[in-house]
């Protein structure tokens, strides 16, 4: 009962994590697109709070509960699916960061980027999502 708890638990941080991987690179769309102060620093602290208040936790969450399904199901680790899992949760912690750094760039007005840019930068998390469910679902190898 304990294990369904949590992953329960890593599915909703999950979740969570996803649903700000998703709306940042929005959020950087249309600070991109704003011309006019107010509009860039209200962008600002919403990407700010954003990434501070929702996505580092849920990403630390999402961590802390995958690490503990895999101490109370260790084989998981002798299987193919799960190595290709967790090189996509790497790879997604460091889109995490980059994320981070781009908001850190829009907050002190060095953005260089169009919107365009982010358009297709916000795509990344989306084909991770669908990589990850499939190789969890599926268990391919």
């Amino acid at each position: 009962m304990l294990y369904l708890w949590i992953k329960a638990l890593h599915i909703v941080s999950m979740v969570c994590w996803f649903a700000g991987l998703f709306y940042l690179p929005r959020l950087f769309v249309y600070h991109a697109q704003s011309t006019d102060s107010v509009s860039q620093e209200r962008f600002a602290i919403m990407e700010r709070k954003l990434y501070r208040g929702i996505m580092n936790p849920a990403m630390i969450a999402t961590y802390v509960f995958g690490i503990w399904l895999l101490v109370l199901n260790p084989g998981f680790l002798s299987q193919g699916w799960m190595h290709a899992k967790l090189t996509l949760v790497l790879l997604l912690t460091g889109y995490h960061h980059i994320c981070g750094a781009q908001r850190k760039r829009f907050a002190l007005g060095e953005n260089r980027r169009s919107h365009v840019y982010y358009r297709w930068f916000n795509e990344v998390p989306v084909l991770v999502l669908l990589a990850v469910v499939i190789l969890v679902v599926v268990k391919p190898f």
